[in-house]
């Protein structure tokens, strides 16, 4: 599973998980995803499905959605969305509505690692110079450097307006009429996440929600909380909160299958056909031992190297086999876990 990073790196700590849900998170989730040009080929949404989409929404609403797609303002309603956990999106659009223009600007601008906090409160407080060196600390990041600028001097009139517009209509459009759907979908996947919790340690556990994306703890950060998504499948978006990191992650294959309940979790499909084969199962025992370079395993087993290579991309591909430098392992934590999640894929209502 790919991975969108809008967080910065920090180094290790231990954290705790905190799993979330709700379709607000998925209609915001789903503006970014519609307005995001570079990535929307790659979605797991058919041209015939955007074009749907498209056109059931308004013409002030596309206007409203080019606004998203310049100033990418579904980071600012995420950002919202991390403030309390709100029932419906009248209790979101009361909280914008109450928020001051302070308080708006301050939730706005992320939050980027203790060591631009200065930078980040002397940019509140409309300092043009420390605007320009938050800019300058990150302007590797896609779009951060626009974004701060635009927080800055965009009126806080015209941001409630655009947010509260985007979001009620983007609802309006496409949540509300699947909305049966689409919440089945995600309490579906927070249902089987749970089941797995208590099984896996956080690091593992993260790896297996988000389809492999590891992440080791960082110091300062000692919360990480998954939200699941439909819509922008087959992405995971990444994102930092103070003292916490959140993975909006894509949901699996069996949570959209409500129909049929037999759909296996497409890496547990994948884990078990890499075992299932001879050769791939010397390989493993063979690296078990030790770490062992592509030569060796080719030495060893007699085969040409294009045939071992094709193996070891199957293991790989399975989350069993890692590679560091020349040299592969097995990581032995998927497989001590292997026969639980078949239990619970067997298990599963």
């Amino acid at each position: 599973m790919e991975l969108i990073s809008t967080g910065t790196k920090r180094r290790r700590e231990k954290y705790k998980l905190v799993l979330k849900s709700s379709l607000l998170w998925e209609a915001a989730l789903g503006i970014a995803a519609i307005t995001n040009e570079s990535l929307i080929d790659t979605l797991d949404l058919s041209k015939q499905k955007r074009e749907l989409i498209h056109q059931s929404l308004s013409k002030s609403m596309i206007e409203e959605l080019q606004y998203v797609q310049t100033h990418n303002t579904w980071k600012t309603i995420l950002q919202l969305l991390h403030q309390k956990d709100f029932e419906n999106l009248s209790s979101f659009n009361d909280y914008v509505r109450s928020l001051s223009d302070e308080q708006l600007k301050n939730i706005s601008i992320p939050y980027l690692g203790n060591e631009q906090e200065v930078l980040r409160r002397d940019v509140l407080n409309g300092s043009a110079s420390a605007l320009q060196e938050l800019q300058k600390c990150n302007n590797e990041h896609p779009f951060l450097p626009s974004y701060l600028e635009f927080i800055t001097k965009v009126s806080c009139e015209e941001l409630k307006s655009h947010l509260l517009e985007v979001m009620s209509g983007w609802y309006s459009a496409i949540i509300e009429p699947d909305k049966n759907k689409l919440e089945a979908i995600l309490q579906r996947d927070i249902a089987s996440k749970e089941k797995m919790l208590g099984s896996l340690e956080p690091e593992q556990f993260v790896e297996w929600a988000t389809d492999g994306v590891k992440y080791l703890p960082e110091p300062s950060v000692y919360k990480v909380i998954l939200i699941p998504h439909y819509i922008y499948r087959p992405w995971n978006v990444e994102a930092d909160l103070e003292g916490v990191k959140v993975f909006y992650y894509a949901v699996s294959n069996e949570s959209i299958s409500s129909e049929d309940k037999f759909v296996p979790n497409k890496l547990l499909v994948q884990k078990y056909k890499a075992l299932g084969d001879e050769t791939r199962l010397r390989i493993l025992k063979m690296i078990k031992e030790e770490p062992t370079s592509l030569q060796e395993l080719t030495t060893e087993l007699k085969l040409g190297k294009t045939t071992v290579h094709h193996h070891l991309k199957i293991l790989k591909s399975a989350r069993i086999v890692s590679q560091h430098s020349n040299k592969y392992s097995i990581d032995n934590s998927v497989l001590e876990h292997l026969p639980t999640e078949l239990k619970i894929f067997l298990e599963r209502d």
